[in-house]
């Protein structure tokens, strides 16, 4: 694994390269692992734009730091051809829903436990190294979905989605990578890929494709209940009592 420590404090990151050597031992293919530094924002870029000749698996990434911040970072990371995994590594607690809104693996919060830190360097190996589900043979090749994305236009494969969820007023479309936001309806998805994506709750589709395992799963608003497992992700998803019975079915072809 790759790795690229930004922070503006040389102990902070020497701290860092000590945890992550102590961490070497518990990962697979440690001895692969390389680290690298940066003090602010510009020397992160300079490593990883198309002069800098640099590859990371992942940002450990500060968020208070002169100019500008990690938050601004993370986002512009994610405008990358091939975003890094970031981890948020900082001494304040209040900024995390804004971390995981940009689509952060982790969230940690100095002073760093090793444990901790292990923790999150498995997540990052478990969805670099999750394979994208092959698409399913009734999916016409280069059919995509039109994301508006913080003033910029890309088109999705279908092929790549997870899952859709609606949150509000707006549909979350997740890869095994990263999420996206879509305007629009859940049922308006629902009719337009029926055949690949099957409903397991008022709020969700799933790709049928990515369906590995339907678990016993407790959820603080409605109580114990089922969760399905999608390939390619480490999120459980909420499956309402009524669609249990066709999850298990799509698991039994």
């Amino acid at each position: 694994m790759n790795i690229l420590i930004v922070d503006d404090e040389a102990l902070a990151r020497s701290r860092l390269r000590t945890l992550l050597a102590d961490c070497a031992g518990g990962l697979p293919d440690a001895q692969r692992h390389t680290v690298a530094e940066a003090a602010n924002t510009a020397e992160a870029l300079a490593h990883l734009g198309p002069t800098g000749g640099h590859t990371f698996d992942v940002v450990l990434l500060d968020i208070h730091m002169p100019g500008q911040n990690g938050l601004a970072l993370a986002h512009a990371l994610g405008a990358l051809r091939q975003p890094p995994a970031v981890v948020f590594v900082t001494a304040h607690a209040d900024h995390a829903v804004s971390a995981f809104e940009l689509d952060a693996v982790d969230y940690l919060t100095k002073p760093v436990r090793r444990e901790r830190l292990l923790q999150a360097l498995a997540k990052v190996q478990r969805n670099t190294r999750a394979p994208l589900p092959a698409a399913a043979p009734d999916v016409p090749e280069g059919e995509t979905l039109l994301i508006q994305d913080r003033g910029r236009s890309e088109r999705l494969p279908v092929a790549e989605v997870l899952y859709f969820k609606a949150e509000q007023k707006y549909v979350t479309v997740r890869t095994a990578t990263r999420s996206y936001i879509l305007d629009g309806a859940l049922s308006e998805l629902e009719t337009r890929f029926a055949p690949r994506f099957l409903r397991i709750h008022r709020n969700a589709l799933v790709a049928r494709r990515a369906v590995r395992a339907l678990e016993k799963h407790y959820d603080p608003e409605e109580g114990e209940g089922w969760a399905v497992r999608l390939q390619g992700s480490t999120e459980l998803l909420a499956v309402s009592r009524r669609q249990v019975a066709a999850v298990r079915e799509e698991l039994a072809r």
